[in-house]
C-alpha cells in the first residue's frame, strides 16, 4: 500500500460543521448588534480559521478594535456549543474503520481552535485516531504546513508515506506547502468547479469511493 496515514482536514472533510458555525457566527454578530449572515455567506468564509471567519462576516469598514471583541466572545462560544448539530459526513465513521482495519493511521488537522478540536474528534470518532491538532500558539493554521508537519511528527513517519483529504482551495494550498499528496472530497464547503479551479487532481464524491482510491494505491 502506498500510504500507512490518512490526514483529515475537519470541518466540510469528515464533520459537517456548518450549522454550529453559522449559529455561532450569527449570536456572535447579534451580541454586538451587527447583521446576520446566511448559511451560504458563511460557508464561503469557511477554511481560514476563526479570525478569517469573522473578519469576513462583519460590515466592511468594520473597526478592528471591534472585532477583536467579537471575536473574544465568539472562540469561547462556538467551543461551549460546536457539538449540537454537528455530525460526521454520511459514510465516514464506516470509513474510518474500513481505513484502520487495514492497517491505516487516520489523524485530524484543523483551522478550528485546539481547544474544540479534540473533544469534536474523539465525541464522534472513538478510538479511531491517533491525533487531532488545531490552531493553537506556535502551530500556524493552514495553508500554512505546520499542522501537517507537527502530525507527520507526531505519528513519526515520512510526508511521502501519508496522504492529506480535505475540502477547499485552503486545504490543496496547505498540501501544495507541505509536499504532500492531496485528495479533495465534493460534499463539504466548496463545488467540484471551485476545487477544480484551486488546482485538485483527485476528487472523490463519496466516503466509499475515497477509501477505494486509498486502498487501491
Amino acid at each position: 500500500m502506498r500510504y500507512d496515514a490518512i490526514l483529515f482536514d475537519m470541518d466540510g472533510t469528515v464533520l459537517n460543521t456548518l450549522d454550529d458555525l453559522h449559529d455561532s457566527v450569527n449570536t456572535a454578530l447579534r451580541q454586538f448588534h451587527l447583521p446576520e449572515r446566511s448559511v451560504d455567506e458563511v460557508r464561503a468564509a469557511l477554511g481560514n480559521g476563526s479570525r478569517y471567519l469573522i473578519e469576513h462576516s462583519v460590515p466592511d469598514g468594520t473597526p478592528s478594535a471591534l472585532i477583536e471583541q467579537i471575536l473574544s466572545f465568539y472562540g469561547p462560544w462556538y467551543t461551549a456549543h460546536s457539538r449540537i448539530k454537528t455530525r460526521p459526513y454520511p459514510g465516514i465513521v464506516e470509513l474510518m474503520h474500513r481505513l484502520k482495519g487495514n492497517g491505516l493511521r487516520l489523524a485530524i488537522i484543523s483551522n478550528k481552535p485546539d481547544s474544540a478540536v479534540p473533544a469534536l474528534a474523539e465525541e464522534n470518532f472513538p478510538g479511531l485516531l491517533e491525533l487531532a491538532v488545531g490552531e493553537r500558539e506556535g502551530i500556524r493554521r493552514k495553508p500554512s504546513p505546520d499542522m501537517i508537519f507537527k502530525a507527520v511528527e507526531g505519528l513519526q513517519l515520512p510526508l511521502s508515506r501519508c496522504l492529506y483529504v480535505g475540502d477547499s482551495e485552503v486545504d490543496l494550498a496547505t498540501a501544495r506547502a507541505a509536499g504532500i499528496d492531496c485528495v479533495s472530497v465534493t460534499w463539504g464547503f466548496r463545488t467540484s468547479a471551485q476545487l477544480r479551479e484551486a488546482g485538485a487532481a483527485v476528487l472523490v464524491d463519496t466516503a466509499e469511493a475515497l477509501g477505494n482510491w486509498i486502498l487501491s494505491r
